[in-house]
């Protein structure tokens, strides 16, 4: 990756009971490609005491892709859907015109120590699908493409790239990839990339020149046909971007759009409560203190 043009370390985040490393948005860079928010959950260790709840909210504009490497969470949201998310599967939730969706520990796990650790991810629509009708698509972890190369293993979680397509159903060009190596080698995959890209280290570490970067860093390419590194051994890395959309996207709390006025009504009516419900739940997160990004 020798055409970085900036490199981001992961900053700690309050969401809930956890501390959540957020990687973008950041000052410089507000999107790379449709990826306008990723953060990095956990490694949280809780005992029989602890469990992760947080209660309904909502969302506009976006898809959410969950994660995970540790853990799982039992996913409800306002379509009916009531489904766990375990490590190596996907979650790809589309609001468009709005969904409504908790995430909480699985019951079977709530008396027992656990681990929760995961990406949980933003991807904005384009502009002519933000109002379309919610869905949501669960991808089993042998369904998701993987191989391997020169001893590297490769996984693309979604979009197109390497002349392969995951199954998860995305809205946009876009990729999400993950590569893990036990030994040290070199990574050259400009050339099946396009786009915007990033890459985020979770853990070990890559040389890019004479630099070396560790994990919780988010590097991002002046040039994503440039992507070449060399991957230290028992690294895993994440190539995450795509094209960029040609609009301005804006973020407030859950709530994304190109269009600031459909913010201002999905804040109306999260107070109003008149979006959908999730069957089963009577709590609901809040509207946050208003604060356009």
């Amino acid at each position: 990756m020798s055409n970085i043009s900036l490199i981001i370390e992961e900053r700690a985040a309050n969401i809930g009971n956890f501390m959540v490393g957020r990687l973008l948005p950041f000052r410089e860079k507000r999107a790379v490609g449709p990826f306008v928010f990723i953060d990095h959950m956990g490694p949280a260790h809780l005992n029989q005491h602890q469990n992760m709840d947080v209660p309904p909210h909502p969302h506009i504009g976006l898809s959410t892709l969950t994660f995970m490497f540790e853990g799982s969470i039992m996913h409800r949201d306002s379509l009916g859907t009531e489904l766990e998310i375990k490590p190596g599967a996907v979650n790809w939730m589309t609001a468009g015109k709005g969904i409504v969706h908790s995430e909480r520990t699985p019951e079977y796990l709530r008396t027992s120590d656990k681990v929760l650790h995961g990406l949980q991810i933003w991807v904005a629509l384009p502009k002519e699908l933000e109002q379309m009708e919610p869905n949501f698509t669960h991808v089993e972890a042998d369904d998701i493409p993987q191989w391997e190369e020169n001893g590297v293993s490769y996984k693309l979680i979604a979009g197109e790239a390497f002349n392969k397509k995951s199954p998860v159903p995305v809205y946009s060009p876009l990729y999400f990839i993950e590569i893990k190596s036990e030994t040290t080698q070199k990574i050259n995959i400009g050339k099946d990339l396009y786009g915007e890209s990033g890459l985020y280290i979770l853990e070990g570490s890559i040389k890019s020149g004479e630099h070396v970067y560790d994990p919780k860093q988010i590097l991002i390419t002046n040039d994503s046909t440039l992507c070449e590194f060399e991957i230290a051994a028992h690294s895993t890395v994440y190539i995450f971007g795509g094209a960029p959309f040609p609009e301005e996207h804006f973020i407030f709390w859950n709530f994304v759009s190109s269009d600031k006025e459909l913010i201002e009504k999905a804040k109306r009516d999260w107070t109003a409560q008149t979006f959908p419900k999730v069957p089963g739940e009577t709590e609901f997160v809040p509207l946050p203190e208003p604060r356009m990004k």
